[in-house]
Order: structure tokens, then C-alpha cells, then sequence
């Protein structure tokens, strides 16, 4: 497999964030808080550690809607797991930005922090159907990519957001696409013969996926704003229900922000049991600032609206909202203080959960290819007091995050916590 094309140098010194952070945040789990520290700093993997990675055993990196902050394709592992369980979605980064290590030790991998092993980690087990192709020659792995309990059709393709410079500013969805369409050969669309037999294939390994999610840049086409984005997901959702035929199946579409008329149609029409649409940040002057494009052909309370509406066609809790946490922090516009930050964003969250609507997050990740590209994100107690926050606004309200929880998603530290309930 291939290296990250750098030599390895050890900072002798950790940080002493994280055990800082949990002395603030006795009651938080150990085990999630390195989860968010690592998705917010990053991780290298040593040479050491590559050394031992086993393409036939393990999940390497595969097409993504999103790059990495070491701005390659290199094929690297997918991501890991703590020993309880924990999925960690890392990101891979350039040693100078301080990032975790992931290295070689006492005959297994560990996160390392300066010289300290801060847990052992465990890579993605490979599934059964990667390194398979198609009739039609698409490799599998392209079609349906994985996490290690749900198959994702993350169509990375264009988002007409960014049309005139409008895209959300932490996105590089359209810059990393075209990478991979170039150095990949990775598809526009996919046909629903490719869908069928990757996902039967899939399916055969039996009890190691337990739901689907669907999601790709927007399509602004058709006679009503995002109909041909619609009715792709409805061809792509009446595939997947030729394969698991009779009524609903546990999947999540992360899509636009559809009207009623839509999303009727994409409730009666496919099994698909919950709908997500991400506002990404709260509160309309940051939203219309970080994500120009949403603000102009939608706006924000409209959006919010729509979220709304969608509890009335798919029921309480299974309408969501994610967020792109640390953004709203982003510099010069966004909030001075993640005092302030914090507020706002549980205050907004409260409001939506009171109408049957969840919120998560996901910690965000400055990525090369965007606009916010030399940002920094926030604090790691920042974003443990957005996990605590979040995670108790639904428990007030009742609401569950089956599509989103930590055995079937995995980015969401705050939806790690429903564990406790």
C-alpha cells in the first residue's frame, strides 16, 4: 500500500488538552472525548504502523464526498475503532499541524500524542465485497462505500451551490470530486443494475450492515427547485428496495431541503424510513454568511420550516438537522465567543427538538480544497459542551437518533451518548 509521502518526527511533549478537558468534564465519557480531539486534530499514520496495515483484512480509503487535510488520495486506512466500540471517523493530516499518530506498539496499533500511547485503536475490517466489481466493470466499493455497520451512496458529484461562488464555505465537495473523477475515475451517476448487484453482494456477508444512507451535492434542476435531485433518490431508493422488498427499510437520505410536495413523494413512493437536511450552522446571519448559496435559493427560516413540515410526512425523530460545528466560529464574521456560539446553538436546537426535529453534529474539519481552508476549529471543550448540550435537549424531548446513533453512523460525538440511555 502506499505511504504518506513524509518522514515521521516526534513531539516529546503532548498537549495535555485532552486530560485537561476531562478534569472540566468529569462525568464525560474518556473514550468519546479522544474520539472528538482525534476528529478535530487528525491523525498520521507512522510508517510503522502502515508496515502492518493488511489490504486483504483492511478498510482502506475509498471515494469520499469530502477530502482530507493532507489534500491526497493516498490509500491509507479508512478509519478506526476503540476497543468498546467506538467509531472514530479520522481524517488524515500533515505531521506539522500536530495531529494524533497512529503507530505501531507492543504488537498492536495505538493513538499516540507526543511520546504517549493515548489508547489502542483498532482499523475497519474490510468488508467482503470490496475489491469486487460490477457486470459492468464499476468497482463496488465505489458504489456503495462503508462504515462498519452501514453501506453509504455517497455520489460525489456536483453541487450547484457553488454556482457564482456560493457554496458553503467549509465545503470542498466540488474541488475534491473532480480529484477523484480525475485520479479515481470515479462516476457521475451510477445505473440501478450497479446498485442492485453491489448491494446484494454486499448483503452477503451476513449481520454486518444494519442500515443505509444516501447523500450527495445538491441539484437545483427541474420545474420546482431540487425535483431532479428527488428523482434520483427515488430511482436510487426503488433500487435498494428491489433487493429488500416489502415496505421500509432503516435508511437515512441527508438531502435538500425538499417542500411537501417532495417529500410525499419520497415517503410513499420508497422505503426510506428517515430524511436529514443540514443547516450546517444556527442562526440566520451566520448561515447566510457560511452558506451563501442555501441563503439565496432557500434562506434560512425557510429551511428551518421545511424540517418542520417533514415531522408532519416522516414522524418526530426521524427528521434531523446536522451541524458543521465550529464553523459558526469561523473568522471574521462568526461568533466572537464559543460562549456565545454555544448559546445560540442549543437555543435553536431546543426549538427545533420542541417540534420533533434532532440535531447533531459533526466537528469540522478545515479542508484544503475550501474556502475556510487555513481556519482553525474550536476547542476540544467546546465541543464536549456541544455533546453534552445536544444529547440532553433529546432526552428532554424524547427524541431518538437511530439513523445517526454510534453503532450506525459514527460522526457524531453527540449521539455517542445516547449509549447512556
Amino acid at each position: 500500500m502506499t505511504a504518506a509521502p513524509q518522514e515521521e518526527t516526534v513531539n516529546l511533549t503532548a498537549s495535555g488538552e485532552l486530560e485537561d478537558a476531562l478534569e472540566r468534564h468529569p462525568d464525560f465519557p474518556r473514550h468519546l472525548a479522544i474520539k472528538i480531539d482525534t476528529q478535530r486534530r487528525g491523525v498520521f499514520y507512522t510508517p510503522r504502523a502502515l508496515a502492518h496495515v493488511d489490504p486483504e483484512k483492511h478498510q482502506l480509503r475509498s471515494p469520499y464526498l469530502f477530502g482530507s487535510r493532507d489534500n491526497t488520495l493516498s490509500q491509507v486506512p479508512e478509519s478506526l475503532l476503540l476497543h468498546d466500540g467506538t467509531t472514530i471517523l479520522t481524517d488524515p493530516t500533515p505531521l506539522e499541524k500536530n495531529p494524533y499518530r497512529v503507530d505501531w506498539r507492543e504488537g498492536e496499533f495505538a493513538l499516540v500524542d507526543g511520546d504517549q500511547t493515548v489508547v489502542e485503536v483498532e482499523l475497519w475490517p474490510k468488508p467482503d465485497y470490496y475489491g469486487k466489481t460490477t457486470r459492468s466493470g464499476t468497482p463496488m466499493n465505489h458504489v456503495f462505500t462503508a462504515r462498519p455497520q452501514r453501506l453509504n451512496f455517497f455520489l460525489s458529484g456536483f453541487c450547484q451551490f457553488w454556482a457564482n461562488d456560493k457554496g458553503c464555505r467549509f465545503c470542498d465537495l466540488v474541488t475534491h470530486w473532480k480529484r477523484q473523477k480525475k485520479e479515481w475515475n470515479v462516476a457521475s451517476s451510477f445505473s440501478s443494475d450497479d446498485i442492485e448487484e453491489t448491494l446484494r453482494e454486499a448483503l452477503r456477508e451476513k449481520g454486518r450492515f444494519t442500515n443505509f444512507c444516501l447523500t450527495a451535492g445538491s441539484n437545483l434542476n427541474g420545474p420546482e427547485i431540487f425535483d431532479a435531485e428527488v428523482d434520483y433518490y427515488v430511482e436510487v431508493l426503488q433500487s435498494i428496495g428491489r433487493v429488500l422488498p416489502g415496505g421500509k427499510f432503516p435508511s437515512q437520505l441527508i438531502g435538500s431541503a425538499y417542500n411537501e410536495k417532495q417529500l410525499a413523494r419520497l415517503y410513499e413512493q420508497t422505503g426510506l424510513s428517515s430524511y436529514t437536511s443540514d443547516l450546517e450552522v444556527f442562526g440566520e446571519d451566520k448561515f447566510d454568511w457560511v452558506c451563501p448559496g442555501k441563503a439565496e435559493k432557500i434562506g434560512y427560516q425557510e429551511w428551518k420550516q421545511r424540517l418542520i413540515r417533514a415531522v408532519d410526512i416522516f414522524g418526530r425523530g426521524n427528521v434531523g438537522t446536522g451541524l458543521v460545528a465550529g464553523a459558526e466560529l469561523a473568522k471574521p464574521h462568526g461568533w466572537p465567543t464559543e460562549d456565545q456560539a454555544l448559546g445560540v446553538t442549543l437555543s435553536e436546537a431546543e426549538n427545533l427538538a420542541e417540534k420533533g426535529v434532532t440535531t447533531v453534529y459533526i466537528v469540522w474539519v478545515p479542508r484544503p480544497g475550501s474556502y475556510f481552508h487555513d481556519q482553525a476549529n474550536a476547542s476540544l471543550d467546546y465541543y464536549i459542551r456541544l455533546a453534552k448540550g445536544l444529547h440532553e435537549i433529546r432526552a428532554r424531548h424524547g427524541l431518538k437518533v437511530f439513523f445517526d446513533d454510534y453503532r450506525r453512523c459514527g460522526n457524531h460525538p453527540d449521539s455517542d451518548l445516547s449509549r447512556l440511555l
